[in-house]
Formats: C-alpha cells, sequence, structure tokens
C-alpha cells in the first residue's frame, strides 16, 4: 500500500506532501515532498499510532454513572459492584466495545491493566486465564494490538488483611501461584502479556519481587491516594516508591501508573533509575485524586506515557493536552510541555511501555500504524497542522490504519457498530 499525508508527524515536526510505503503490516519507505501518484490521499494531518498504556476496560461501564459526592474509595464500591457481575462473554463483549472506542480515537494499542481473573469468589476458571483470553480476543475484534498487564493481588490492605468480597476474583493466594498462572498464557502476535503489581497495598512487601522478576513489561499503581502512602509509611517506615525500590522493582521496564503524591525523594528514585510513569488526567481529576509533578518527573528522567484508566473520557489528545494544562493550573504559568513531548508521550513512549519498541513513529521498519486527524472540523478549522494536536479531539480522527490494516475509515469502525455495541455491553452488565 501506498499513502500520501498532506501533513505526516515525522519526529518533532510536520511535513507537508508525505508518501508512505507500507508493506506486510511495515513502514517500508517514507519520502517527503514527493508526488501523490496513485496513493491513497490522507487528508489532514497523519500522526502515529497512540498508545493507551493503563486501561481498565470494565470500567467503561461506568460512565456519567457515579457523579455524585465522595471520594476515591466510595467510587471504589460501584466499580466492585460491576466487577461482581462480569462473566467471561460479558467482559469480552465490554472490552471489545470499549477498544473499538478507542480505535475510533485513534489508539493503536491498549495496555490493559488486568486484575479480575477468576470467578465468584475466587474460583479459578476451567481455563485460569479464561478472562486475559477474553481481552485478547476483544482487541482483535477491535482491530487494536493489546498488551495484558497481568496485576498481582493478594491482600486488601498494607498490613496485610485478605482480599473480601469481589477482591477474592482478584486473588491468586501468593506470588509463586500467580505466577504460574501467567506462564501457561501464550497470547496471539496482536498481544504480549506482562507483569503488574496492583499496588502496595495489593502486594506485600516479601511478594513483590517476583512479580518484578517475571519478565516483560511491569507496572504498578503508584501513590494514587494520600492514604495510600500514609499506611504505607505507618507499616513499612517507608514510602511506596522507597518500598519498590528496596523490593527491585523499579528500573526502565517499569512503568509507575498515577505517581501523584510523591515526595522529593520519590521523584528522584524514579528518574535515577529510568522508571516511566503513565499520567491519566482525565481519571485523575475524575477521581479526585490531585495534579502529579508531570513537569518534575519528566526533568528527573521519567518517560512519561499516557493512559485513559477509568475511561471518563476516551481521548488521548485530551489526555496530553491535560498534562500541559494541568501544569498551568498548579503553577500559575503556562508552557511546560512541548507539542513534540506531548506526541512523544502519546505515541513511542506508550508503545514502548508496553513492550512494542518497533511502533510509535512514521519510519521505515516501524509497524504501520497511522492515524489522521481533519484540519477542516469546528475545532481544527484555521490552527493548521502545527497547532492541531492541541485543538484537536478523538471526534477528528478521520482514518486509522494499525499494521497496515484500516480499521477506521471516514471516522466509522470497519466492523463494530460502536455506540450500539457499548449500549448492549453496558445494559448487560449495570
Amino acid at each position: 500500500m501506498r499513502y500520501h499525508a498532506e501533513w505526516a508527524w515525522l519526529g518533532d515536526d510536520v511535513v507537508p506532501n508525505v508518501l508512505i510505503e507500507v508493506r506486510d503490516g511495515r513502514v517500508t519507505a517514507v519520502t517527503p515532498g514527493a508526488e501523490a501518484g496513485g496513493a491513497e490521499r490522507l487528508g489532514g494531518l497523519t500522526l502515529p499510532g497512540l498508545a493507551n498504556a493503563h486501561s481498565h476496560a470494565f470500567h467503561r461501564a461506568l460512565r456519567g454513572r457515579t457523579n455524585v459526592r465522595g471520594t476515591f474509595w466510595s467510587w471504589r464500591e460501584r466499580m466492585y459492584e460491576v466487577a461482581g457481575r462480569l462473566t467471561p462473554d460479558t467482559y469480552r463483549a465490554l472490552a471489545r466495545a470499549t477498544y473499538a472506542e478507542m480505535a475510533l480515537a485513534g489508539i493503536t494499542c491498549v495496555g490493559e491493566f488486568h486484575y479480575l481473573h477468576h470467578d465468584v469468589g475466587g474460583t479459578p476458571y476451567a481455563d485460569p486465564n479464561e478472562m486475559s483470553a477474553a481481552l485478547v480476543e476483544a482487541a482483535a475484534e477491535a482491530g487494536i494490538r493489546i498488551t495484558v498487564l497481568d496485576a498481582c493481588y493478594l491482600t486488601s490492605t498494607v498490613d496485610g488483611q485478605p482480599p473480601s468480597g469481589v477482591q477474592q476474583r482478584f486473588s491468586d493466594g501468593d506470588a509463586g501461584r500467580w505466577a504460574s498462572r501467567v506462564d501457561a498464557f501464550k497470547p496471539p502476535p496482536h498481544a504480549q502479556v506482562g507483569a503488574a503489581i496492583h499496588s502496595v497495598r495489593a502486594v506485600p512487601a516479601d511478594q513483590i519481587p517476583t512479580v518484578a522478576s517475571w519478565g516483560g513489561p511491569l507496572h504498578v499503581h503508584l501513590s494514587e491516594q494520600r492514604a495510600e502512602n500514609a499506611a504505607c509509611l505507618a507499616y513499612h517506615r517507608r514510602t511506596p516508591t522507597e518500598l519498590l525500590a528496596d523490593a527491585g522493582a523499579l528500573g526502565p521496564r517499569t512503568t509507575a501508573v498515577h505517581a501523584t503524591h510523591l515526595t522529593d525523594g520519590d521523584r528522584t528514585e524514579l528518574g535515577d533509575t529510568d522508571t516511566g510513569v503513565c499520567l491519566c488526567p482525565t481519571t485523575e481529576r475524575d477521581l479526585a485524586d490531585g495534579i502529579g509533578p508531570a513537569r518534575a518527573l519528566a526533568d528527573a528522567g521519567s518517560p512519561l506515557s499516557l493512559g485513559s484508566d477509568s475511561h471518563a473520557v476516551i481521548d488521548l489528545f485530551e489526555e496530553a493536552r491535560a498534562v500541559e494544562l494541568d501544569e498551568r493550573l498548579r503553577t500559575e504559568r503556562r508552557g511546560h510541555f512541548a507539542t513534540a513531548e506531548l506526541i512523544q508521550a502519546a505515541t513511542a513512549t506508550g508503545h514502548a511501555a508496553l513492550g512494542w519498541t518497533d511502533a510509535g513513529a512514521i519510519a521505515p521498519g516501524r509497524r504501520a500504524d497511522l492515524v489522521t486527524v481533519r484540519l477542516d472540523s469546528p475545532r481544527t478549522a484555521g490552527t493548521g497542522p502545527e497547532g492541531a494536536f492541541f485543538a484537536a479531539t478523538a471526534a477528528d480522527v478521520v482514518q486509522v490504519i494499525v499494521d497496515g490494516r484500516v480499521i477506521v475509515r471516514d471516522g466509522r469502525h470497519a466492523s463494530i457498530d460502536v455506540p450500539a455495541a457499548l449500549r448492549d455491553a453496558i445494559e448487560a452488565v449495570t
């Protein structure tokens, strides 16, 4: 296939009239300033595929249903109600619809932070990885790649209280049994498996090294809530970051999700170890988590990626903008991140955090993931291609190509009626 992009994001800049040649799902040649010839025209701004580095697919069922007074912890009870109702079939349907919505938003790969492993009461399914398989099938039907970040979840509190209620569905008993179950799951080519430490309250300190040494990408919820930090300090006399560092869980293959409430020492530790940080601004504001130190983390050396987490919004353009705009709110100053930094977080860094180091750029040898944004919508008209990333929303995505296959054309998913799929899947679990 040959595509002629009216404008394309190459490296750190916008370039006009770019011929992109694709074979077997890979970009084979990129020629700026080329004539279209017989190539398919991509009108607008074409970006590399976006990577959603942190997702809980079933949380999509909560959108618009939890906007009441309360805290993260009261919201969690509503989330647990949905988790308690899910079966492999209903989870697959909900994830399929959610991932299709992501495809419409230009997301070509998702990191699914997955902890709903077992049946009600914690009874394993006949296939212990049936829920993981449902997620992988859902991504295939939606047309995107997936990294299943299989989360170890063993305790309900930092001091080691056992899981209760729906949390029993999350637990394998100990990290050794968690590892044995994950070892048995062999994903197809569009999927990878990584490890996840749910949090320092859910994995005891002596079990963390087993998860950290499993291999592949490693993700962890870190310091999302002040209450968790306080509990960790009271019980371990260390911050969650210090606890993870002592357990050998930090480093270049690790991504800390949220990292909202950190000490100066925590930020230094994350940066010095090249630990990545995944920011999820729309969820962090929806749950009233707080505003994290994005610029300070980047300056310390932590690569930044983005996630839509609870899917209050699925829009990586909005997540990227919010990284900058939240810094403006926190500091009362403008201009903390260049556009190139935000696009890097939404593309190459996100893919790398999920183990897909061959994606996230329009360049020879990379996966042929192309996302075209219209420049003539009410949001983007008059901005020019250089300003489109700060003006566009997910609704401006008109074409999405994943591994050389067209998944979205003219703003419509190639095979799924996304609104109907979301409506039916959510009605089945709420």
